[in-house]
């Protein structure tokens, strides 16, 4: 048993206090032991105690505050407080800081072990605090803090919290109905705003399978449990949202099991609702589009991830799906889940050619629901799940290029286009018309790298990470980096050689650079400075100091320029002619690159209109219409640019219709 004399304290105060009877006190220990955990959670684990009375009593013995799960699930803790206990350290000693007051420059952490006085030494020097202040939390709270803050774990406090609930159903169940509260009155309903509604009925639950009855599924059997607690005793009305948050939860909770594809569903649920909203259906249909995100592979979390992409591509995929499909409805038919969530599910895997199940529906024919569930599904799976058809989780564009390949096929068309808009068109309308420095941090040291980033995400910066040169390499030749922070011994290459290949591209030539590295040679900065670099900084340094002055360098030069940032990508993610849309009515100014391979194109603007064009030997109008013809290739746009000519007269619309009719040409 790890940390025993800990365990053995806190389990003889039980005792002690009459919390826990002789029996009670052996069973701990041995669950304890056999579960490898501490005597807090088994205490609760066994139903002896809850968690509202054992901090207390807990609480009262280290002489300490206490912060209870639900309330720390809530706390909002800055970057630059989290940052001064690094992840590693916080996980060792499951520990997590909550608070830091300056003016005193006291740390509060919560933990299990407030007394563990070499732990608290530990914290003081590694933060730098002159106090560290211990409040007692739950063990499992505490990991699920760290989880939260820094794995991105955005489940972590609803599973704790989720599991306190069943724990909480089942202590009432045992203890005496004199202790018991009041049942609520039968006509008892939560009131809600007057939003639509959905109601969530108290239906009998399905009975346990017998021993000659039909097995239940795992998905069953958990749902079931985490479920009963909560609509046993009452009838509840809830809003579509409080519905949805509601599936977000109990799914991602038998989803958890799901290596590759943890989270999935609720990803598959937001993005339909986003394709949904976009295309302005009513209220009721978004939500009942994203209930099906929800749902769709509840029961069916087998061996094989059963997208419309694998059941065409696979014939065990297929035969899986048939026997499958109709799991979801199934389990949830004594819920009221509107028909339009049903239909959606049931019929994801029709085929816009009629040749999909489970009724050989074609077009239109399918739900709507339905078809964009089975897009959205495939996608998500294709970015995610490194066990897709291709073994590999894709790209964004890689997806998109995969789905197009099967449009009037397996997938409707314009929805496959819609989608696209949608998801990448937009997120790249936002990058253009947003002015966030992107920041690449290349450095192979995770935890100083961290601290650095949360920095820069507090200050605005949009950052990206590379641990090796290879990864630099590729991020660099996207051309969406504003400036680089780079240490010089690097894996598989060295900082300033990086830095030397960049400056002889034409991207590359004026990118911002600063060095951030524990050499201290004076070689090593004089190179440095002769390539251009804006700042040399030996480590370690004040790294809020290092971002000021970033910021404010490039603040400057950006205020110089009269400017705002610039952006980068691929023309599949946007076609031409919309990137000039959006640049013509963001009232843009700047200069919009386009190469492709080692041919290179300008659009200049003013305000939104366009004032030249250079492609080739072609300048004005006629080389606008030319790169109008461009469907493949990079651009990059440079805010900081001013025109110095005025070649073209016509208006944005006028030039994008004069465009489109040579296109249609052929001209």
């Amino acid at each position: 048993m790890p940390n025993a004399p800990v365990h053995l304290k806190i389990a003889d105060l039980l005792k002690s206090k009459g919390l826990l009877s002789g029996e009670q006190y052996t069973a701990t220990l041995q669950l304890a032991a056999a579960e490898d955990t501490r005597v807090e959670e088994a205490v609760l684990e066994l139903d002896y105690l809850s968690e509202a009375e054992l901090l207390p009593v807990l609480a009262k013995f280290y002489k300490v505050q206490f912060v209870s799960t639900e309330k720390l699930s809530k706390a909002a803790v800055p970057g630059p407080t989290l940052a001064m206990i690094p992840k590693q350290i916080a996980e060792a000693h499951a520990v997590f800081p909550v608070v830091f007051d300056p003016k005193t420059n006291t740390l509060s952490v919560v933990t299990a072990d407030p007394d563990n006085v070499e732990m608290l030494r530990e914290l003081r020097a590694v933060s730098g605090a002159g106090q560290v202040r211990a409040f007692l939390a739950r063990p499992r709270a505490v990991k699920a803090a760290i989880a939260h803050a820094h794995n991105g774990d955005r489940q972590a406090f609803a599973r704790l919290l989720m599991s306190q609930q069943v724990q909480l159903h089942g202590m009432r169940q045992v203890r005496s109905l004199s202790e018991r509260p009041p049942p609520p009155a039968p006509d008892l309903v939560r009131k809600v705003s007057d939003r639509p509604r959905l109601e969530l009925a108290a239906p009998p639950l399905p009975a346990p399978a017998t021993p000659n009855g039909p097995k239940q599924h795992p998905s069953v059997r958990s749902l079931t449990a985490i479920m009963q607690p909560i609509v046993a005793e009452k009838v509840a009305v809830y809003s579509p949202d409080e519905v949805l948050e509601l599936l977000n939860v109990l799914i991602n909770l038998l989803e958890n099991g799901r290596v590759d594809l943890r989270g999935h569903s609720a990803h598959v649920a937001r993005l339909t609702r986003r394709v949904s909203e976009r295309m302005a259906l009513k209220p009721k249909d978004v939500i009942a589009v994203a209930a099906a995100g929800f749902i769709h592979d509840l029961g069916k979390m087998g061996t094989f991830h059963l997208t419309a992409l694998n059941c065409a591509e696979y014939e065990g995929h297929k035969v899986a799906a048939q026997k499958s499909f109709r799991t979801p409805s199934r389990l949830l038919e004594s819920v009221k889940i509107t028909p339009e969530t049903m239909l959606a599910v049931v019929h994801m895997y029709e085929r816009h050619d009629g040749r999909g199940f489970p009724d050989g529906l074609t077009g239109k024919e399918i739900p709507f629901g339905a078809r964009i569930l089975s897009i959205v599904d495939t996608y998500a799976d294709l970015t995610q799940n490194p066990r897709n058809p291709f073994r590999k989780a894709l790209t964004p564009t890689e997806a998109f290029e995969a789905l197009v390949k099967l449009k009037g096929s397996v997938f409707d068309p314009d929805l496959v286009d819609i989608f696209h808009n949608v998801v990448m068109g937009e997120d790249l309308k936002a990058r253009l018309l947003a002015d966030r420095y992107v920041v690449l941090l290349v450095d192979p040291d995770a935890e100083e790298t961290t601290v650095l980033e949360l920095r820069l995400i507090e200050q605005g910066f949009d950052v990206r990470i590379a641990r090796t040169a290879d990864q630099a390499k590729e991020c660099l030749a996207s051309g969406v980096i504003d400036v680089v922070i780079s240490e010089i011994e690097l894996p598989g290459g060295d900082g300033l050689e990086l830095l030397a290949q960049a400056r002889r591209e034409k991207w590359g030539k004026d990118l911002a650079w600063v060095i951030h590295t524990r050499w201290q040679g004076r070689t090593e900065a004089q190179r440095a400075f002769e390539l251009g670099v804006i700042d040399f900084v030996s480590k370690p340094t004040a790294t809020d100091l290092l971002v000021a002055k970033l910021k404010a360098r490039l603040d400057s030069q950006r205020k110089a320029a009269g400017s705002s940032g610039g952006v980068s990508g691929s023309l599949k993610e946007m076609g031409l002619p919309d990137m000039i849309q959006v640049l013509f009515h963001g009232r843009k100014t700047g200069n919009l690159k386009i190469r492709r391979g080692n041919d290179l194109g300008e659009i200049h603007f003013v305000k939104g209109a366009v004032v030249n064009a250079l492609w080739e030997n072609n300048a004005g109008a006629d080389a606008f219409y030319r790169l109008l013809h461009l469907a493949e290739g990079d651009f990059q746009f440079d805010p900081a640019f001013r025109p110095q000519e005025t070649r073209i007269q016509e208006s944005v619309e006028s030039l994008l219709l004069e465009g489109m009719r040579r296109l249609d040409e052929g001209l």
